[in-house]
């Protein structure tokens, strides 16, 4: 098992891939690296990212999971939860390291994705967004409804079920 990842080890990852990036690329980052780089947790056992275009960096990956002894995933709220087609204009822009534009992965999916997943961690995630006003009651179910005509590309989700446990994380639909 690799160590845990902090805000100085994401960063030192963020910089290889800059360095080893030969073309424009953007990294989205999301769950724990997004809890940890925004502040409201201290470490993540891995780094869920996202790369476009992906084929790239993916070889560097490998190389950088090893040298810097991290775990990194590449994984998004996409993979659990349609998002809004809108969703790199919504994700806000971390920095820029040679060839790479760092984002953090919209937060309406990510919070969302957590809320389906419901976890401890997913739990705590999304209280910490609620107290940092990233993410709102009105604003989830605003999204919610934006995304739901999707649901039918996710076969495993289920829609009451993930009403209930929005209902469980944000309240009632305002």
């Amino acid at each position: 098992m690799r160590a845990l990842a902090d805000a100085s080890r994401i960063r030192e990852l963020m910089r290889a891939l800059g360095k080893a990036a030969r073309q424009p690329t953007s990294v989205y980052l999301t769950g724990g690296a997004t809890a940890v780089l925004t502040g409201w947790r201290g470490m993540t056992v891995d780094v869920d990212l996202r790369l476009e275009p992906d084929h790239e960096l993916l070889r560097a990956i490998e190389e950088l999971k090893q040298r810097l002894d991290i775990n990194v995933e590449l994984a998004s709220p996409e993979d659990f939860v349609p998002v809004a087609s809108d969703w790199r204009a919504r994700s806000p822009f971390i920095e820029r390291m040679g060839h790479v534009s760092f984002h953090h992965f919209d937060l309406h999916a990510q919070a969302l994705s957590k809320v389906e997943r419901g976890h401890d961690q997913d739990v705590a995630d999304v209280n910490a967004m609620l107290e940092r006003g990233l993410v709102n009651a009105a604003s989830i179910w605003a999204y919610y409804d934006r995304v739901k005509g999707e649901l039918f590309r996710y076969p495993a989700l289920d829609r009451s079920a993930l009403e209930r446990a929005i209902e469980r994380a944000f309240g009632l639909r305002p």
